[in-house]
């Protein structure tokens, strides 16, 4: 069976692309598309080599793994050992998940023209197990990050947010509650609970000293100034946790947030800051919560 050089590079990009995508996803690692095709095309040439030649060289474990590093390096430019880690591992995770289903449908379908060559499968039906295979196995490996997630320790769950509203910016300790669905009824806005006292820096405390009143649409006690400038930022968050049933939170609408974490930084736009009048924690280990859409 004949098997064209280009036929190879194709399925290799293809594959590769496929692989570091999901990666940067699973790793929540920023994701430029030229970047990653460069790295998934030189993936394919040196699969391309090793198809083409004989050379042991191209089945060394150490030069596959110098070769790994650098295809992260060149999709991901991690910043960190312990960042190009995390993301040389799951690319080796998705890498043989997506080998292992792609393999699997080989061996169901039984194919006949298709052979294997210095440890590569070739064939003109190989292009079309790619997609499936690529398919099934992402969706695999992002549904085992995020089952693995949900069973996250503590220690992993704590992390810092900056939030920035009116030109003031501050950062707090923050913790990831996997239960935490909270979200203003009307739009759908996710909220992060912070805890009043450390707010004071960030929202006027003429807001924070009278958070009943606004909610009972009392604005006596607010200057004109603070009111007229914050009246279209107030929001509703009612809430059934935290100690009290049935409650109710003055929210303020962010004009930004970014969850910092060792591996990556999250940015969102679109959410309100619920203000809670009580502590969040006795030790003060944290004093703010965001749920898993903010994480």
């Amino acid at each position: 069976m004949t098997m064209y050089i280009d036929i190879v590079i194709i399925e290799n990009l293809i594959m590769n692309y496929i692989i570091l995508y999901a990666t940067g996803i699973v790793t929540k690692a920023k994701i430029k598309k030229t970047r990653v095709l460069i790295s998934s095309l030189i993936g394919a040439i040196f699969v391309a080599i090793q198809y083409v030649t004989n050379l042991k060289i191209y089945s060394n474990i150490i030069v596959k793994i110098i070769l790994s590093i650098l295809m992260i390096f060149i999709a991901f430019n991690p910043q960190k050992i312990k960042q190009l880690g995390k993301q040389l591992i799951l690319f080796y995770l998705t890498t043989f998940t997506f080998g292992g289903v792609a393999t699997y449908l080989i061996y169901v379908i039984k194919p006949q023209d298709i052979l294997m060559k210095n440890g590569l499968f070739v064939g003109t039906y190989v292009l079309k197990t790619i997609f499936l295979g690529a398919i099934l196995g992402t969706v695999i490996i992002i549904i085992a990050f995020k089952i693995s997630k949900n069973k996250m320790t503590k220690k992993d769950i704590l992390c810092q947010t900056k939030i920035k509203l009116e030109g003031k910016e501050i950062t707090l300790n923050t913790m990831l509650d996997t239960g935490n669905m909270l979200k203003e009824p009307i739009s759908g806005t996710p909220v992060i609970i912070v805890e009043k006292t450390s707010l004071y820096e960030l929202i006027p405390k003429e807001i924070l000293e009278h958070t009943e009143e606004i909610l009972g649409g009392d604005f006596e006690k607010i200057p004109e100034e603070i009111k007229n400038k914050y009246i279209s930022k107030f929001k509703m968050i009612p809430f059934s946790s935290l100690g009290k049933q049935n409650g109710m939170l003055l929210g303020i609408k962010a004009e930004k947030i970014e969850v910092l974490n060792e591996n990556y930084k999250n940015d969102k736009k679109n959410v309100i800051i619920g203000i809670y009048n009580k502590s969040l924690t006795k030790r003060g280990e944290y004093n703010a919560l965001i749920g898993i859409e903010l994480y």
